[in-house]
């Protein structure tokens, strides 16, 4: 009897740079529906979702949060700029540093960004073989620090039939 060996791959998720690069493309990701598509097609059993936290967005979080993801927060600043309000929550530094306090745990990561920032992390886990794929949210623009992984690619910006938000979830 041949048993089944379970995948057990984590995905990491720069939820500003996929939002960000998602709504560059003309559309609006459903992170429910983004949580079981990578869930189902790249066997993710932990999904590590880095956000910046705003206070008045806890609706948003419990969402992700029962969605399944494991939300990891990131403390924001507000400042201005040309007299309009911005807030500032870079999450690079938590992606990298949970990547790496699990690494023991998973098979394989999936990195999900465009950011060159990534970089050195996404080098890493392909020397070790724990690289399974990098989710690119917008196939014309991400960083040309990742061009030398590009068989790792996976582009989503045209899976907004699949990713989108439908009517009745907004």
């Amino acid at each position: 009897m041949s048993q089944k060996i379970k995948e057990n791959n984590y995905a990491f998720v720069d939820s500003q740079n996929l939002n960000l690069a998602i709504k560059d493309r003309g559309w609006e990701l459903d992170f429910a529906k983004f949580y079981i598509y990578i869930k189902d097609k790249y066997k993710v059993t932990k999904s590590f979702l880095f956000i910046g936290y705003v206070p008045g967005n806890e609706a948003l979080y419990t969402f992700l949060q029962k969605t399944g993801y494991i939300v990891i927060f990131k403390p924001t600043l507000e400042y201005k700029k040309k007299e309009e309000n911005f807030i500032k929550g870079n999450v690079d530094a938590e992606l990298v540093l949970h990547t790496m306090i699990e690494y023991p745990n998973y098979d394989k990561a999936i990195i999900v960004s465009g950011d060159g920032d990534f970089h050195c992390l996404i080098e890493y886990l392909e020397k070790q073989r724990k690289l399974f794929r990098i989710i690119i949210p917008n196939r014309r623009k991400y960083s040309a620090l990742l061009r030398k992984f590009r068989k790792y690619f996976i582009y989503i910006d045209d899976l907004n039939h699949k990713l989108g938000k439908t009517k009745e979830r907004e």
